[in-house]
Formats: structure tokens, sequence, C-alpha cells
């Protein structure tokens, strides 16, 4: 009876955990999103970088778009896939690279000692939060690591060509960037062509010489 009062009460600590990593991130999430987080005023955008130091510069930098609705709305997503019960292992798990991350930048240029606490804490609480679901876990991870092969057997020249396949898909975007340029920016595709035409040609030279 004692044990079974245990996991309920430390169930419901859980609840609470989430509640309050979502409620978090949806707040920090909406504050990028409606301009309330990051930039610099105009006096600031004066001074010099060594006046201004790492805290505001950051703040300059994570300002500009998309990298600010990037990060506000994956803050966002995370919170609502903790809050509901089905996603909320998935919703944990995006917290982590999330959490570190914003961990790192403020210990690289925040530089306030009560935010590493903080956030810790908060990777603490999710880390705890993916251990009471434990069971969930291993199962997933058991099925994502075991039994993984290609589907198909290859023959031993399949094999040979993989580095020249390797070239092939590396440089297949180029295709795509072509067409792009040539359908929406003629002028400036024909010049960047015109361009390596003259690379190509001091290169063929250099050969010849």
């Amino acid at each position: 009876m004692i044990t079974e009062k245990r996991k309920k009460y430390w169930d419901y600590i859980i609840l609470c955990a989430r509640v309050l990593l979502a409620f978090n991130f949806m707040s920090y999430g909406w504050a990028k999103l409606s301009g309330n987080q990051f930039g610099v005023s105009p006096a600031e955008m004066n001074m010099t970088i060594k006046e201004i130091g790492l805290f505001k510069l950051s703040w300059y930098l994570f300002d500009q778009q998309p990298f600010k609705c990037f990060i506000g709305v994956s803050q966002i997503i995370a919170a609502l896939l903790l809050l509901y019960n089905r996603t909320l292992i998935l919703g944990a798990l995006l917290f982590i690279p999330i959490l570190a991350n914003i961990l790192v930048i403020d210990i690289t240029y925040i530089k306030m000692p009560a935010f590493y606490w903080r956030l810790s804490y908060y990777l603490l609480l999710d880390f705890l939060i993916l251990y009471h679901y434990k069971d969930r876990m291993l199962t997933a991870f058991k099925a994502i690591v075991t039994g993984i092969s290609i589907k198909y057997k290859f023959s031993w020249k399949a094999y040979l060509l993989i580095p020249v396949m390797v070239v092939v898909l590396e440089f297949s975007p180029l295709f795509l960037e072509l067409v792009y340029g040539m359908l929406f920016h003629t002028q400036q595709t024909l010049a960047r062509f015109k361009s390596l035409e003259g690379v190509w040609l001091n290169f063929l030279n250099w050969l010849n010489s």
C-alpha cells in the first residue's frame, strides 16, 4: 500500500514537471515569435563590438530570421508534445537538444551562473521524466538498434561503385539549382557560367603548360 502511494506521488511529481517545462518553453517560444526576446536597442547598435559585449552581441545575432522563428516554433512544439500523453516521450527527447544548446549558449555568451543552474535543473527534470517511462524508452531503443541492416544484397561491383555514387549524390543538387536559376534568375545564372568557363580554361591552360 505504501509503495503504491509512493508511485502515485511520484507520478504526480512527474506530471507537475511536465507542466513546468512545457509552460516555460511555451513562454520563451512565444516571446521569440512576438518579438519580446532577443534584439538590441538603437543606442547599443552604435556601439563597437568590444563595448557591447558577448551577451548583447549574441542577442543581436539570435534576433535574425529565420533563426529566431525556428527556435520559437521548436520550443512551442516541444512543449505541446510534452503535455500530450501520447507524445510526451517524443517531447521529452526533443527537449534535450534544445535545452543543451541553450545551456551551452548561456555558458559561452550570457555568463550568468543562475541560468546555468536553472537550465541544468530543467535538464534533470527532463531526464527524470524519461526515466519514469523507462519501460517505453527501452522498448523504443531496442526497436531502433536491433536487427538493422540493408534490405537487399548487392554484388561486389556495386560496392566498388559507392565512391562514384557518393560524388554523384553530392553534386546532384547543383542540377536542381541550375534549373531553378535558369527559370527565375536567368541573367545571374548565365553570368556564373561565364565565370566558371574562365576558371575551366585557366585550368586547361595550366595542364597544357
